[in-house]
């Protein structure tokens, strides 16, 4: 091969590889891969899934990994010129126009047609359509709420949440299912979102007014009054985190971890209380990073195979 020849090939690769890794912004891959996660483990936790099927893990995660991909991928759209006046989001391949919008509206079709479908024909429909809703309300309802009230967050927490009963769906079987594990362990990731999401907030507050958007409790920004709202819906993670131990979802060894790591998290959202800086928000938004893959695995460790 020719010095030219090698030239053209190493150039095509660092095409093939920078066109890669703007894919994998567009699906924010790491926020999309925590997302499925948690749907995967909550689908492991469902009690008649006794032996782990590899074949229906990956296809959960595939399906998952389209759906949510797709999701960030229209937020992308939409959102283009307010991620290109932000420093954290003005890298991204649409709002730095790597990308077009057609290019990134036809991935994110695809995406969830693909998504949905595996969903619905290796699993059931039950799965496939929470999938689909999420997008919707994340696409179509939260994203342009942002501007207008921070109302927005709450909204947000259903589809950050419904992963949890897409994954617990995922396990229907028509006969003895029951639906309350899903239901707790969506309403676990729908109460964690609160801290997680202000403090981020807090974090990036300069950035999102910058932008327009309208995320902390408080329309002063930074304030006492958010600190206090962390505080309270942290202290709600501590008896919702006792359901799963109540609910024979999982046992009592789990139990006790889901109660330390809440109150770890309560402790954290007094220190930001009490101190009101950034350093203590920053705190909060990585105790929270660590407190879902934790409490997630230790119940799935501690699993009840057999509920009522």
């Amino acid at each position: 091969m020719s010095k030219a020849d090698t030239a053209t090939v190493k150039k095509e690769k660092s095409a093939l590889m920078r066109k890669a890794d703007d894919y994998k912004q567009l699906i924010k891959f790491t926020l999309s891969f925590t997302v499925v996660f948690s749907s995967v483990i909550s689908y492991m936790l469902a009690p008649n899934v006794v032996e782990f099927d590899w074949l229906s893990i990956v296809l959960l995660f595939v399906g998952g990994m389209l759906v949510t991909g797709s999701a960030n991928a229209i937020n992308q759209v939409t959102e283009k010129d307010t991620d290109a006046v932000m420093k954290r989001t003005g890298n991204r391949p649409v709002a730095a126009g790597r990308m077009s919008v057609t290019e990134a509206s036809t991935f994110a079709f695809a995406a969830a047609i693909i998504g949905s479908l595996i969903l619905g024909l290796w699993f059931n429909w039950y799965a496939a359509g929470l999938s689909l809703l999420s997008l919707f309300i994340y696409s179509f309802v939260y994203t342009p709420l942002k501007k207008i009230n921070s109302v927005a967050v709450l909204i947000g927490g259903i589809p950050g949440a419904l992963p949890c009963l897409i994954g617990w769906a995922a396990a229907y079987d028509g006969e003895t299912f029951s639906w309350a594990g899903g239901w707790i362990l969506f309403a676990v990731q729908f109460i964690w979102q609160f801290p997680h999401f202000w403090a981020i907030a807090w974090v990036a507050h300069t950035d999102y007014t910058k932008a327009g958007f309208k995320l902390l409790p408080s329309q002063s920004g930074p304030t006492k009054f958010t600190a206090i709202q962390t505080i309270i819906w942290s202290l709600l993670m501590i008896p919702v985190g006792l359901l799963p131990y109540f609910f024979k979802v999982s046992g009592t060894v789990s139990m006790w971890i889901l109660l330390v790591a809440n109150v770890l998290m309560v402790v954290q959202c007094v220190r930001l209380y009490i101190n009101m800086d950034v350093k203590s928000a920053r705190r909060v938004m990585f105790s929270s990073y660590i407190y879902l893959p934790v409490i997630l695995l230790a119940l799935l460790a501690d699993k009840i195979a057999t509920a009522p």
